[in-house]
């Protein structure tokens, strides 16, 4: 392949040459004048990547000129060529020369490309040694948004972020493209509004002197908070395994400062339990059956309900509340109903650590009670697993189900609704 190309590209430059030979003297079939020397230089970018690298002819006689990148079989013409390498390695390049006097190819030239990932922040930015792809969003904490003076002063600090922020999408990737993904809709002028979805590619220039920096190409683009800024710029003040935090400057002259961390597609539902900090829940005895047993197949093939209103009131009135620690809190009030001897019996109120995570079969997620004894809705509902799917929420009702379900086993359909 790499002579065919070779030839196709000889004959090109070679036609207009011969081409013109045959309006001379029919006594003279030479060409006129000196065969070219076929010669360039190469200057490699080493300050940004993706790496950008100028090839400039320094033939003699010539006046046509076309740069071989051999290994991927692209050409490109002119006397001062760029070409911008996305991958490290090393690639040979040729240049063909066309004069009055023929054509001439120069000799064959290395040219090596520094790999991005030897540098720290890139490494840990698009997860190299990983699969070279990672997808960040905002940390579902308070001051995951700060805003601030061009001279650092503290102008604004986020509390809890709207749920169409939790859901945003950065990935970043070693080929240097950057995708947004909003999951719905972007926040913008203060409320939920309509995507922005956007896909475009990015420099990362490592700047020895102060912060690495990101440069999104065009228009439009932008990570965290959307802004109208062309080729928006953002310094990485901090970037490891779990955080990342950037600094943009806006419109305005002030900055923002984001904090992201990698992308987990249940932070949503986490926001919606907790409330954010916390969130308290109870059995939702306004519905009809709030509490059915049966299997995967058939949920409430073992036990159908009661009736709204009829659950008892040392059941009904519990609460569970939910922290974005990850502590779940149980209040019994007086009581607590028990499954053994299906009665109102002493308080078992207590806390548990739970950990939440995406599901494991049918739900939006699964969190799991990791204290022995703990349980929510009645004290029989997958005492060993204590896994429970959140099959729908919002911010006002949930639906869960206690227990994996598999083998056929026995689960427990709750409903639930914000106090």
């Amino acid at each position: 392949m790499k002579n065919i190309v070779r030839i196709a590209t000889l004959a090109l430059l070679s036609g207009p040459l011969l081409l013109g030979s045959c309006s001379k003297d029919d006594d003279d079939n030479k060409l006129e004048g000196p065969i070219p020397q076929s010669s360039f230089t190469f200057q490699v970018n080493t300050t940004e990547f993706p790496t950008v690298v100028t090839f400039t002819t320094t033939s003699q006689d010539g006046f046509l000129y076309q740069y071989n990148f051999l290994g991927d079989n692209a050409v490109a013409s002119g006397a001062v060529v760029k070409r911008t390498y996305t991958r490290p390695g090393t690639y040979e390049v040729e240049l063909i020369t066309a004069g009055k006097g023929g054509t001439s190819i120069s000799s064959k030239q290395t040219i090596t490309i520094p790999d991005a990932c030897n540098n720290a922040s890139f490494n840990k930015l698009v997860g190299c040694e990983v699969s070279g792809t990672k997808v960040w969003s905002y940390i579902n904490t308070p001051g995951a948004i700060v805003r601030e003076t061009a001279a650092g002063v503290q102008l604004s600090s986020s509390g809890a972020l709207n749920a169409c922020q939790l859901d945003d999408q950065f990935t970043f990737s070693n080929n240097f493209t950057v995708n947004y993904e909003s999951g719905g809709s972007t926040f913008q002028n203060g409320a939920c509004g309509t995507s922005l979805n956007r896909g475009g590619s990015y420099i990362f220039r490592p700047n020895p002197s102060g912060n690495p920096l990101i440069v999104l190409q065009g228009k439009g683009g932008f990570i965290g908070v959307p802004d109208s800024v062309v080729n928006k710029t953002y310094e990485i003040l901090d970037v490891t395994d779990t955080r990342l935090r950037l600094r943009g400057t806006n419109p305005d002259g002030t900055r923002t400062v984001i904090t992201l961390a990698p992308f987990d597609a249940t932070a949503p539902i986490r926001l919606l339990l907790t409330g954010g900090s916390s969130k308290t829940w109870m059995l939702d005895n306004a519905a009809d059956a709030p509490i059915v047993v049966g299997t995967e197949a058939a949920p409430s093939s073992y036990f159908a309900g009661v009736k709204p209103g009829e659950l008892p009131a040392c059941q009904s009135d519990d609460d569970y509340t939910f922290s974005s620690a990850g502590v779940l809190t149980y209040d019994a009030k007086a009581e607590t109903f028990s499954a053994n001897g299906f009665s109102c019996q002493a308080p078992q109120s207590g806390t548990s650590p739970f950990v939440l995570g995406p599901a494991a079969g049918a739900g939006l997620a699964q969190f799991t009670l990791t204290r022995a004894g703990a349980f929510i809705g009645t004290t029989d509902a997958s005492p060993t697993e204590r896994v429970y799917r959140i099959l729908s929420i919002d911010n006002n009702k949930m639906t869960i189900r206690a227990g994996s379900g598999q083998n056929n086993g026995t689960v427990f359909t709750i409903k639930l609704v914000a106090k």
